[in-house]
């Protein structure tokens, strides 16, 4: 794992809270790469989920914001109602056209402009939810050269996002969530190492 990352996107649905604890929770205070969420949601709620994970995290975790330059050492979540994409000058953007694989926020948005925007140095991660969004983007991040990561579909909540990703593309890594977790320290205190 000698090449530099730069950035992790996170796309999951149904079961995703629960996911998402077990992956972040574990992550140092001193964790720099940025983390860019999309969370299927419905439109009305209000931002429980980012309160709750700030509360139980010690990296910071907020909801993103227009034209937000991305920094490091940031968890990003998208806003209900609003698709999440990653500018090539690394900043945040929100946009409310129309569904894409019938969410808004969609993950492929996140995961495709990301890639655009990253390319080989961006780790794509997919997790439990109920259809297959996510699979074209994880496809380009592996296009890309980025690394990608898939929760093990046995210990999914709901298996179909991880199983059309794996179908879709390689995915690099098909692990349980507090392995994903794991790696994704692994590569950290690696880089820092090399700094």
């Amino acid at each position: 794992m000698s090449k530099k990352y730069k950035a992790i996107v996170i796309g999951t649905s149904a079961g995703g809270l629960e996911a998402l604890v077990k992956i972040l929770m574990p992550l140092p205070k001193d964790f720099s790469l940025p983390i860019i969420i999309v969370q299927h949601i419905s439109p009305d709620s209000d931002n429980y989920m980012t309160q709750y994970l700030n509360s139980v995290c010690d990296i910071n975790i907020k909801e993103a914001d227009e034209k937000e330059k991305i920094k490091a050492g940031n968890v990003y979540i998208a806003p209900p109602n609003y698709h999440l994409l990653i500018e090539e000058n690394f900043t945040l953007s929100l946009s409310n056209q129309e569904k894409v694989n019938f969410s808004r926020p969609s993950i492929d948005v996140l995961f495709e402009t990301a890639a655009y925007a990253y390319g080989s140095t961006l780790i794509g991660v997919i997790l439990t939810g109920a259809n297959n969004d996510g699979s074209k983007g994880m496809k380009l991040i592996h296009n890309f050269n980025g690394l990608t990561i898939a929760q093990d579909p046995k210990t999914a909540y709901v298996d179909n996002m991880p199983l059309a990703a794996i179908k879709a593309t390689k995915i690099d890594y098909i692990l349980p969530l507090e392995k994903i977790a794991e790696l994704l320290i692994k590569i950290h205190s690696g880089q820092k190492k090399k700094k």
